[in-house]
């Protein structure tokens, strides 16, 4: 089995494990918050950031990604994201830094949050949800991988629309491994990224 087989395989039993935190978000309803607005605030990264849909405010938590850590808060987390991109942990921090600003710079304008509104633990002491984004018709998530400034992991769920969880992490997966053969974002600092 090829280095894309096994970590197809990997997606899997990922999204397996996630299954269980994901199973209380499908039970509620989708729910499209149009004319949403990126709110700046120190904690957000490339992941997780403040937002602000009309009179409701909260952060959002990406579904199916996660993108480089900006500071070493979270050393573990830290460290075991710069062995997956084979980076230095400095510059895995200089991708979240990257991460970040890239999400600031994509979500200037309104866009679009989809989300179950299920509870992301984190930080932060605002309600916190996963949910996904859509911005000029495609999926932040999907533009983050495609970028190099994140990877296919997380807590997934099957896409508004009827696409399952499975496909749209195995197609992550498929973007990820293009990005670190072009070696784009953190991929670049990767000496096997191409391989």
């Amino acid at each position: 089995m090829g280095d894309a087989g096994i970590r197809l395989l990997a997606a899997a039993g990922l999204l397996a494990l996630s299954s269980a935190a994901a199973g209380a978000a499908e039970r509620k309803p989708w729910a499209t918050l149009a004319d949403c607005r990126y709110v700046p605030h120190s904690n957000n990264d490339g992941d997780s950031f403040h937002v602000r849909c009309g009179a409701d405010a909260f952060v959002l938590r990406l579904y199916f990604v996660d993108a480089p850590e900006t500071s070493l808060t979270y050393g573990e987390r830290t460290r075991e994201q710069a062995e997956h991109f084979d980076a230095t942990l400095d510059d895995t921090l200089k991708a979240g830094a990257r991460a970040r600003a890239f999400v600031r710079d994509a979500l200037r304008g309104p866009f679009v949050v989809v989300t179950r509104k299920a509870s992301a633990p984190g930080r932060a002491r605002d309600p916190r949800y996963y949910g996904m984004v859509q911005v000029g018709g495609k999926g932040l998530d999907e533009i983050l991988v495609i970028e190099g400034l994140a990877r296919a992991k997380g807590v997934a769920a099957s896409v508004p629309g009827g696409e399952k969880s499975r496909a749209h992490a195995g197609r992550l997966q498929l973007l990820e491994d293009q990005a670190r053969q072009q070696r784009k974002g953190l991929w670049a600092a990767s000496p096997r990224a191409a391989k």
